[in-house]
């Protein structure tokens, strides 16, 4: 099996595997009710298909011609800004309360923060202190 041959299959499952991850953030878009339940469709499959048909590209460039750093920055670029764009999306969702808002976080000094509740401390030194 030569290296071209290689090549043409790696070529043939990044084309299959992006038309799939199309085609699922596409029946995602179409058949999810919400705006956030179809934030998710095009922002991690899409991006995930489009990715694949870049990777098809970029290893047909660099087996028939002298290759093309191009689809990397393309890449790149997508896998950055697609997040991004979903959480500002999200965000308005959110604040124009459009779907339903996320729980409120408890009223303690240890959400979010390295602080540890007073019950878990002792239960953590009476461990201590049985195996010691």
């Amino acid at each position: 099996m030569t290296l071209e041959t290689i090549a043409v299959v790696a070529i043939a499952a990044s084309l299959v595997v992006g038309a799939l991850f199309t085609l699922v953030a596409g029946i995602g878009l179409l058949k999810l009710n919400g705006a956030m339940p179809r934030l998710h469709a095009p922002t991690k499959a899409g991006t995930l298909g489009i990715g694949a048909f870049l990777m098809a590209s970029m290893i047909h460039s660099w087996t028939y011609d002298e290759g093309s750093l191009h689809e990397l920055l393309i890449m790149g670029f997508l896998f950055v800004t697609a997040p991004v764009t979903a959480n500002f999306l999200a965000k308005v969702n959110i604040h124009r309360r459009d779907c339903d808002t996320p729980p409120e976080p408890p009223r303690d000094d240890t959400w979010s923060t390295l602080l540890v509740p007073v019950p878990d401390q002792e239960q953590d030194q009476d461990q201590a202190q049985g195996q010691a």
